[in-house]
């Protein structure tokens, strides 16, 4: 069973297995919101932990022998646990400002230069390390009374069984570990005020955490199931289920926010790739994940709420007719634009960030969509540029994995833009790599290469290639 939790939405996966190919069925999907509360965002981490309970117990009630069951989140939040075992409250969200100027504050005692050479990590505001410095620098309860440090998905494992582990994939995204030796940096932590004995055990996927308590394993009819930490982290369970047959690739995980990588046995950490402000994140076998974050169809999805409010509701089918009906746009803007990151309205944060920079502004609202599709193109190829610069082979094809594997419109412009054939598929990535680290657990296939042979066996993929 493959639990693959969102920043907005969750789903309860079960995953069934044969020699031929692997099928998934949605047992629960449900929603996960933000809450604010006195000016602070947090997730509800209790809710969460019912809908996975809601899920387990759809599955206890088709007397189906379970495996084993994974978990995988977004990166970078966490949880304060007592010295009791009791969660001290809500977990904070990335999304809380918090953490505005914190790492400057940071870079005060640590420089820019250094943090990034011992973490390989994109500097991003909200990354762990400057959470636990904000939360240090407004004295946090929770902060104060726990005695331990547990991510997402390890948060939630602990839920299930009593027993707390720090996977490998979701500490990566911390901007504390060091990824040459894939443990907590003590240093950069004690800047923090934080001692590293706060984080339990490092494992890598496909390490059994325990198994589902009694309790649980009563209420939901499933016994006493293992759970296994798979690559927490979801993108690090999507790459883990990009379908290549080599190591010629680069993958683009699509959706509101793209990331765009290549594969590596070991991290790259130069001056290049801090100017470039790349980030390594870890994989499945030890592996990198050399990539860049990029704004995706946030700016799209963000103009269609203004437009809903406005009383125009587009759909997708007639966002492609629509765009069908434009020529290409004169100009294109940078997508991961500050002023993009949250606008009130987007159509006209858009336009102003044309007028502002001398730019072509888009007329109608079809001229905004192409504009945005142009954009992203654009943006692909420029990053797709720089990691050949890095990569130690010759990259031949782009995967195009999650959400945005279903966009044909994009996808062809993607290969135009880049000039290399795109592969699109699985839609489903997450729930896929997710589920594969775990047969790999279980002794069901063996390599990495395995797992993805078996998936490119179980899926269908759509090609593109590059027009002129």
């Amino acid at each position: 069973m493959a639990v693959d939790l969102g920043a907005t939405s969750g789903r309860v996966i079960l995953a069934t297995l044969t020699d031929e190919k692997l099928d998934l069925e949605v047992l629960h999907r449900f929603p996960n919101r933000l809450i604010e509360v006195g000016g602070k965002y947090f997730w509800n981490i209790y809710a969460l932990y019912e809908d996975i309970l809601q899920g387990l117990t759809e599955a206890g009630k088709r007397k189906v022998e379970i495996c084993s069951i994974g978990i995988d989140t977004w990166g970078v939040d966490f949880v304060h646990v007592a010295e009791d075992g009791t969660l001290c409250g809500l977990p904070r969200a990335y999304r809380d400002p918090y953490t505005n100027g914190i790492p400057e504050e940071y870079f005060e005692k640590l420089s820019r230069k250094e943090v990034y050479d011992r973490t390989g990590i994109q500097i991003m505001n909200f990354n762990s390390l400057f959470q636990l410095y904000a939360q240090q620098k407004e004295g946090s309860s929770a902060l104060k009374s726990g005695s331990k440090i547990l991510f997402m998905p390890d948060a939630l494992s602990y839920l299930l069984t009593g027993n707390k582990v720090c996977e490998y994939t979701i500490l990566s995204t911390s901007q504390f570990m060091n990824p040459r030796t894939k443990q907590v940096d003590e240093e950069l932590l004690q800047v923090a005020g934080v001692d590293k004995a706060r984080f339990p055990e490092v494992v890598m996927p496909g390490t059994v955490v325990g198994t589902l308590t009694p309790s649980i394993g009563q209420s939901t009819g499933l016994g006493a199931v293992p759970v296994v930490a798979v690559a927490g982290h979801d993108t690090g369970s999507a790459v883990a289920a990009v379908p290549a047959e080599d190591e010629g690739f680069a993958y683009l995980s699509s959706g509101t926010w793209s990331l765009m990588g290549v594969e590596l046995k070991e991290p790259e950490i130069t001056a290049e790739s801090f100017a470039m402000n790349f980030t390594n994140e870890g994989g499945v076998d030890g592996t990198t994940r050399f990539l860049k974050n990029i704004t995706g169809m946030w700016l799209l999805e963000q103009c269609r709420a203004v437009w809903k409010k406005e009383g125009k509701e587009y759909s997708y089918p007639e966002i492609m007719q629509m765009m069908q009906t434009t020529s290409a746009s004169v100009d294109v803007i940078n997508p991961d634009a500050p002023e993009f990151a949250a606008p009130t309205n987007m159509p006209e944060a858009i336009r102003a960030y044309c007028v502002a920079n001398s730019l072509t502004v888009p007329e109608g609202d079809a001229q905004l969509i192409r504009l945005i599709f142009d954009s992203l193109a654009a943006k692909y190829a420029e990053v797709l540029a720089k990691l050949q610069q890095v990569a130690p082979f010759e990259i031949k094809t782009l995967h195009v994995i999650g959400g945005g594997a279903q966009n044909d419109l994009l996808n062809q412009m993607t290969s135009d833009a880049c000039g290399i054939p795109v592969v699109a598929g699985p839609s489903e990535a997450t729930a896929l790599g997710n589920v594969m680290v775990q047969a790999r657990a279980a002794g069901l296939v063996g390599s990495l290469e395995e797992m993805r042979r078996y998936i490119l066996r179980s899926i269908e993929t759509k090609r593109y290639e590059p027009r002129k």
